[in-house]
């Protein structure tokens, strides 16, 4: 079953030759999501064989314009390609609401489609998705503009009984989700078994936290505490940390430091500044605190396994 993470753009603030503005597309079992959407995004998901149409939930972390100026493009696209599945957008809606209406109405666009609006809290983590085997939460962060991150969690699956065993016994019809769900067993004669006799291991729920634009802030860990992967901001080095702390940004160095505190499993930084031509310096500024640390690169993928 897929958890594949897709850099489609990794630049702050204003893209380069090389690197795009932020945008991160999720497969999970094969449930599409986008997380933010700078200038290029829609170009960038042409260039790595995304189709565009299968998304159906886009998350936009803030107003900011490297997050999310690229979506007015996508959304005109895909009306103009025929969509007519609802497209749901989570966002600080008031401000995102208006910048896409007036763009739709100076443009005279009437979509064929409906846009549902999802409005985000900048106070409290919510609880903004969920199906039958996974969520999506906010996390809160310190930003200039009110700032979400998101954590997509799996849902814990219920354990499979050993076929062996179902061939052995003739369990009650009710007693099959309460021995999924962990219970033991004990038969009509008296017998006992252990639940983890009887049935086969699942893997832990798989994590991904997404944490865009926020200065320095230990308010998060307890929230991101042990996922799969975390991507953090880290658009400065250590030198620039009193840039960073005024733009209210992190250092590759800070990125690391909550990594390490929130002891995840790996670390993804991105949203480098445009002046650093080679990452080099930033990654092995993360490194020298959280030794499993990765290098946004757009079209590759970061699977959870």
């Amino acid at each position: 079953m897929s958890f594949e993470l897709t850099i489609l753009g990794c630049s702050s603030a204003t893209p380069t030759r090389t690197r795009h503005q932020s945008s991160h597309f999720i497969n999970i079992n094969n449930k599409y999501f986008l997380v933010d959407c700078g200038e290029g995004t829609q170009q960038q998901l042409r260039n790595f064989r995304i189709r565009l149409q299968q998304i159906n939930h886009i998350f936009i972390s803030h107003l900011h314009g490297d997050h999310s100026q690229g979506l007015i493009g996508m959304v005109s696209t895909m009306h103009l390609l025929g969509r007519k599945e609802d497209l749901h957008i989570y966002g600080f809606i008031e401000g995102l609401k208006q910048i896409i209406d007036v763009q739709l109405k100076y443009s005279e666009t009437i979509l064929n489609y409906k846009i549902v609006y999802h409005n985000l809290r900048s106070d409290i983590p919510e609880k903004i998705y969920e199906d039958d085997s996974l969520t999506v939460e906010t996390i809160i962060l310190k930003h200039s503009l009110p700032c979400c991150g998101f954590l997509f969690a799996e849902k814990e699956k219920p354990r499979n009984i050993k076929k062996e065993f179902l061939e052995k016994e003739n369990i009650p019809f009710e007693m099959f989700n309460k021995i999924k769900s962990g219970e033991d067993y004990i038969n009509p004669e008296g017998v006992f078994y252990k639940n983890e006799e009887i049935t086969y291991p699942v893997h832990s729920p798989r994590k991904y936290a997404y944490c865009s634009d926020t200065m320095y802030t230990e308010s998060i860990v307890p929230q991101i505490y042990g996922v799969d992967i975390l991507y953090h901001e880290a658009t400065f080095t250590e030198d620039l940390k009193s840039a960073a702390k005024e733009k209210f940004h992190s250092t590759a160095f800070e990125a690391a430091t909550i990594a390490k505190t929130a002891n995840v499993k790996e670390l993804i930084i991105g949203h480098y500044s445009a002046r650093y031509k080679e990452l080099d310096p930033l990654l092995n500024e993360a490194r020298s605190i959280f030794k499993n640390t990765y290098l946004a690169e757009e079209g590759k993928k970061y699977c959870i396994s």
